[in-house]
């Protein structure tokens, strides 16, 4: 075996890079538990003494948390000074809740992937799944992590790329929001539409008792409701839009679910499917965003779907023409891409 130096050093410098980005996440994860980005972010510049003072953590901690944070990029650091400074492009990141590229709740993936290494390990062994409810801190994590994205692109982008749903929703419709989590989605669209009913489905009952509770902080437990069940145990039906955020692909039976959405949907209802952004050949998802949802799909999307009846296992780079055979082989004739994210892609399908 030959060996090319110059590859190798570059690949061990790309090694480096991952290496530095994986030890991030438990240090970026204290820096938001502590406040310690909100502060400089509230603040603006500081010494870890001042820092200290300001957050009442030990300040010898700090010192080494700040240098890693400048050396990683996170912070700017001026040496004549020995101010720290969270600069405003990273604040979006780090310390603005409502920012649509907040990702503190991706490093509290990361950190719930890793807690859960051990299940997904044997079920590279046995070829069997890991229900959503076993995979520990998962449930809080994954809503942290879609809630900047749904607060900034639910109501402002994708309802209204749909045809004359918002227009429904504004006079008054019925919702059900399928595989909703702890609620987000849910509420958002609860928030902005009032005259609208609004039922959040989910199998998971943790996550119905954290949606129930964000209905009542957000105040729209007058026009939201909250229930336990599968997408193809759901009584109720002529419902004017379904909605479906980022969990088709993690369903069991994803075809029979599309079946019962028909049969959920009023004769002029759409079905708005939120998706993970992908091509449909492996070759176009071989970049960062890709990485990140194999990743993901490797330790939660395929092991939740695994351990359903059928387990599809369509993965979250399932790509939209094997979710667009999906739903128009059960029973809907149109099905087109309205709208689109980084992260995202949104589907509308009628029957």
């Amino acid at each position: 075996m030959t060996i090319n130096n110059a590859l190798l050093n570059q690949f061990v410098g790309k090694m480096l890079g991952d290496l530095g980005g994986a030890a991030s996440v438990p240090l970026v994860r204290i820096g938001d538990t502590l406040g310690l980005y909100k502060a400089l972010h509230s603040h603006g510049p500081m010494t870890a003494e001042d820092l200290a003072a300001r957050t009442r953590v030990h300040e010898r901690y700090l010192r080494e948390w700040l240098s890693f944070n400048a050396a990683s990029g996170y912070l700017a650091y001026d040496p004549l000074s020995g101010r720290f400074e969270l600069p405003p492009e990273q604040a979006m990141v780090f310390a603005v809740d409502d920012s649509p590229v907040n990702l503190m709740g991706a490093f509290d993936l990361m950190a719930a992937m890793q807690k859960n290494q051990g299940q997904i390990e044997d079920s590279f062994r046995t070829g069997g799944g890991v229900p959503w409810g076993n995979l520990q801190c998962m449930f809080c994590a994954t809503a942290r992590f879609f809630r900047p994205g749904y607060e900034n692109n639910i109501v402002q982008q994708w309802l209204p790329a749909l045809d004359g749903v918002t227009s429904k929703l504004e006079k008054g419709a019925a919702v059900a929001d399928v595989g909703c989590g702890c609620g987000w989605s849910t509420v958002i669209m609860a928030k902005a539409f009032p005259n609208s009913r609004f039922v959040g489905y989910d199998y998971h009952e943790a996550s119905i008792q954290d949606a129930k509770a964000h209905a009542r902080e957000h105040g729209v437990e007058a026009n939201t409701r909250f229930e336990v069940g599968t997408a193809k145990d759901i009584p109720d039906g002529d419902f004017d839009l379904v909605t479906f955020f980022d969990c088709l692909h993690d369903m069991g039976d994803p075809a029979g679910a599309a079946a019962h959405v028909k049969r959920m949907l009023s004769p002029q209802g759409t079905w708005m499917i939120v998706e993970p952004i992908a091509g449909d050949r492996l070759e176009d998802n071989l970049n960062p965003v890709g990485r990140l949802y194999y990743a993901a799909s490797t330790m939660i999307c395929v092991p939740t779907s695994l351990s359903q009846e059928v387990g599809a296992a369509l993965g979250a780079q399932a790509g939209e023409a094997k979710l667009r055979d999906i739903v128009t082989a059960n029973g809907f004739s149109q099905v087109r891409r309205a709208a689109e994210t980084p992260f995202n892609m949104i589907l509308e399908a009628r029957v």
